[in-house]
């Protein structure tokens, strides 16, 4: 997941994209929890302590699941890392307290409606940065007033 805030004229990936990502994800926690009946969170404080675990999960242990997993994800084109991404729910539930998903199934959608809420969350941070990253190529010349494709002849 990956969110940028604006400051003036750049975008920046700080301690302060760092908590709103956090803010993100609770509240795809707490809409994941509201759609699936499989899905329970006790509090406000678990929904954030849930969102925490799971973005550490995903930054520690994932990678090392997507490697020893690796021929399986491959066999089965990529449909494994789901499988993943529950394992990693059924991990945060079993080190979150207030946090409860009751099966795998559950903990599947679950990890499915995260991604979507997460995907749509970040539709405005994506325009955003299309947006300035149009605005630099605009503005690619070269210090002579040389376009990067034209050739220099001696």
């Amino acid at each position: 997941m990956r969110l940028t805030i604006q400051s003036g004229d750049r975008f920046y990936n700080g301690h302060t994209g760092c908590l709103t990502r956090l803010l993100l994800l609770s509240i795809a926690v707490m809409v994941g929890a509201w759609l699936l009946p499989g899905v329970g969170v006790s509090s406000f404080w678990a929904v954030l302590l849930t969102a925490v675990v799971i973005s550490l999960l995903d930054n520690l242990v994932r990678p090392i699941l997507i490697v020893v997993t690796l021929p399986v994800t491959a066999i089965t084109l990529g449909l494994f890392l789901f499988v993943i991404n529950a394992v990693i729910i059924l991990m945060a539930s079993a080190i979150v307290d207030g946090f409860k998903v009751d099966n795998f199934g559950s903990a599947l959608l679950f990890s499915l409606i995260l991604t979507a809420v997460n995907y749509l969350l970040e539709l405005p941070n994506k325009y955003l940065n299309r947006k300035e990253l149009q605005e630099k190529q605009d503005d690619d010349t070269d210090d002579d007033g040389f376009t990067p494709y034209e050739e220099i002849k001696d």
